[in-house]
Parts: C-alpha cells; structure tokens; sequence
C-alpha cells in the first residue's frame, strides 16, 4: 500500500488489531478506510487505527466518523498514533437514546415494539431511569404491559415508596424496599421465574432478597408495552397522576433469568447477552405526545 495524499478530500488509514503497535510502514493492514467511513463500535473495539505515512501528515483534514460521532483533528491530519488514540478513546461507546418525558400528560407515551411475542414463563428487564418527582407524593409507572383484559405485566413505584411487580392484572402485587430513583441515572432491573416463583429486584448491579410471587403463571402474549403511561384500556384510558416524568435508557427485556453475575457485568457497561424481547440498541419506538428522544 503507497504512502500518498488522495486528493479527492481523503487520507487512508490501516485498521489493525488491538495490540500490533508494529511499524506503521511494515504492519499489515487489515483493510482501508476512506475519510467519513462509520466504523461501528462493535469493530473499533477490537481494531487500531493508523495514520498510514512517513511523516504521518496529510495536506487535507480528514473528518471521520465512528459510531455516529463526528471529529476533525485540529492540526490537518498531522497527529500521531498516540494523539490520535487518545482523541478517539472517549467516543469508542455506542451512542445510545434516552427518552425524556419533560411534564405531567395524560397523553405521552412511547410505544416499543418488540422483537418476539411475550409469551414469557420467566424474564429480565432491565432499564436506566432518573426522575425527581418525590418519593411518598404519587405512584409513578415505570413499565406497562396491556393486554386486551389485563394489565399482563407492570412495574410500579408506589405512593409508599415501595417498588413492586404486578402480573396478569393482578391487585396483589410483589413489594420490595428499594433505594429512591432520583436525579441520576439508576439501573433498574427485575426477574421472574414461573417454575419457582422467585423474583427479584436488582439496583445499580445489587440484588435485592428473592420473594415468591405468581409460581406456574405465564405472561400472555398479544398486548402492548408503553413507557410513560398506565393503560387502562388497550392502548388509552391514561391518568396524569400515574405518568412518569424523567429520563428513560436502556430499556432491555429476556425471556428468562439473567443470573446476578450478568445483571452486574450489564450494570457495569460490560458485555452482556442482547435482549431476545427487546434490545434497546435495535428496538423500534413510537414517539407520542411531548417525548424528546434524544442520542447521548
């Protein structure tokens, strides 16, 4: 591969594997990237990039994007392997979305479209959530699952303060002690298994104790889940007193137990199963009413 300028607006550079800080001249390419390539996050994770050149300078400024994220270096083109490292080390995460639900409606909600029915015997799901509506004033819904006779499956934070579980339009839900939500985002997840009965909340990759609740139920299929509303019909029949107003991420649903281990490597921004329900880097949303979605 010659060390040359491109003229039509391009430098080439040398992906390579993470580790082989070799000889920019001998090291062998895994392939070539033209400036303004995407690069996923996935990839880069595991590749080097390499400003290709002698005197690794170019006469254009290059402007690539990774991730969704866009940079120009600040001296055209003329950095190094470790500056250039170290500018694009900050933006190697995906960039993710993050709903926020600025006021009270009784009219805003966003609707997520799952990758299978839910048609569940056990689950996991997991969420990141911040709000500042006090504790001890209103219940808030945290997740909302509809079906056409039922509230099937819905996650609650109670005028008490407490945290519970309700399935299958049940009045009888499961309760747990949980630290508040508040200003900053908390990881929020809960299991359910029908053969045993066990559920569990986990805060911030901690679990809670374990409680019975439902044993040989089963999540009907067929329904509607929403996020920032209690459906009292279908998909409608919302209150404005039960609506969640706050900032929601990561929103991912399985359809059987992640173990402790799991939950905490998920907390902990390390790599994880992808959600087989939902997988909030892929999941489809409909946005309704005065919800911003926004890409942090």
């Amino acid at each position: 591969m010659d060390n040359q300028t491109d003229s039509n607006d391009s430098c080439e550079f040398c992906l390579r594997k993470s580790g082989n800080r070799g000889n920019t001249k001998t090291g062998n390419p895994v392939s070539s990237l033209d400036a303004g390539v995407t690069v996923s996050p996935s990839r880069w994770k595991q590749l080097l990039l390499v400003v290709l050149g002698p005197s690794l300078l170019c006469s254009l400024c290059v402007l690539v994007a990774i991730g969704g994220l866009y940079f120009r270096d600040s001296n055209r083109c003329g950095l190094v392997e470790t500056q250039l490292n170290n500018q694009l080390n900050s933006i190697t995460q995906p960039v993710r979305r993050t709903l926020v639900f600025t006021k009270e409606t009784d009219n805003s909600y966003v609707e997520l479209l799952p990758q299978k029915n839910l048609s569940m015997q056990a689950f996991t799901l997991c969420m990141r959530l911040a709000t500042e509506l006090a504790s001890g004033k209103r219940e808030i819904i945290l997740f909302a699952y509809r079906t056409v006779d039922f509230d099937e499956l819905n996650v609650w934070r109670e005028a008490n303060s407490t945290y519970n579980l309700y399935l299958q339009g049940s009045y009888d839900g499961v309760s747990f002690h949980l630290p508040e939500l508040n200003t900053f985002q908390t990881n929020l997840c809960v299991t359910w298994e029908s053969k045993s009965g066990l559920t569990a909340f986990h805060v911030d990759g901690k679990r809670s104790v374990r409680k019975m609740y439902k044993q040989g139920n089963k999540v009907q299929p067929g329904g509607r889940v929403i996020l920032g509303q209690d459906p009292d019909s279908l998909l409608g029949s919302f209150d404005i007193n039960q609506c969640f107003v706050g900032e929601i991420r990561d929103v991912n649903m399985w359809d059987y137990v992640l173990s402790d281990s799991m939950i905490g490597a998920l907390h902990g921004g390390k790599l994880f199963p992808k959600g087989n329900i939902f997988d909030w880097d892929t999941v489809k949303l409909q946005v309704n009413g005065i919800v911003q979605s926004l890409l942090d």
